[in-house]
């Protein structure tokens, strides 16, 4: 494939001091204690971090996928979901309540949600969760056993690359995780599901638009309230796969 998997944080790369292996690679601004105290302070004060806290979710991202999914009304009791990249485990928590009858974290699930990551992840009630690079065989096996011959109705994928500041590497690196993701909603996905995937202004960002027009009959980017204004990232959600030679 021409990049090593582990060079790819396959989850939510933020700044989480428990996940070393993300944030090791980084480097340091010279002012960074103040650079991290600004952000730990804007993180403390995010109102989506607060909502998190007090909802239950690991993460703020959760608020992220719940607006996508609200406005797309893509996510509905009994689908099959597939969440790339599902470490901390915030938008499987969201898909989680999604698909119970009472919305509820724990209990009663109509619906299958399975997470795929690198990075290890706390269980989650009904929710499968599968540690290792969907490429290899092995990892493989264990996702066709989950899905059961069945195909999914949504693929979500919060993949993001450990970037370097060099923007012709990091633009390869984007691009190729989208690659990624859109390979595997074509070869696990139901022809007229939909994947939404993160994506970054930058370099890359016209090559990756037109990646996802060349695999779906819809596209529509899509940037989420609770996406830090100062964040280059965006959505990209592809509807409706496009069989070999252009034709849905």
């Amino acid at each position: 494939m021409g990049f090593c998997p582990v060079v790819f944080a396959l989850g939510r790369c933020k700044l989480n001091y428990g996940h070393t292996g993300i944030i090791g690679a980084m480097k340091t601004p010279s002012k960074g204690k103040k650079v991290n105290k600004a952000w730990l302070h804007d993180h403390i004060n995010d109102p989506y971090v607060k909502l998190a806290h007090r909802e239950g979710y690991r993460a703020r991202a959760a608020y992220k996928l719940k607006e996508i999914d609200e406005t797309f009304g893509l996510i509905k009791p009994g689908h099959l979901v597939v969440d790339l990249g599902c470490t901390p485990g915030a938008w499987s928590q969201y898909a989680r309540r999604r698909m119970s009858p009472q919305g509820a974290a724990v209990g009663d699930l109509n619906g299958t949600i399975i997470g795929l990551d690198l990075l290890p992840m706390e269980p989650i009630e009904g929710v499968t969760f599968i540690q290792g690079d969907f490429r290899e065989a092995e990892v493989l096996s264990q996702l066709e056993l989950a899905l059961a011959g069945r195909q999914a109705d949504i693929v979500v994928s919060d993949m993001a690359p450990n970037l370097s500041g060099i923007a012709s590497a990091d633009a390869a690196r984007i691009e190729y995780l989208i690659e990624l993701a859109i390979e595997f909603a074509q070869n696990h996905m139901k022809p007229h599901g939909t994947l939404v995937a993160k994506v970054f202004h930058g370099g890359s960002y016209n090559d990756v638009v037109q990646r996802f027009k060349a695999a779906f009959e819809l596209v529509k980017p899509f940037k989420p309230k609770a996406s830090r204004d100062r964040s280059s990232e965006t959505f990209m959600v592809g509807t409706g796969l496009k069989l070999p030679g252009g034709k849905g």
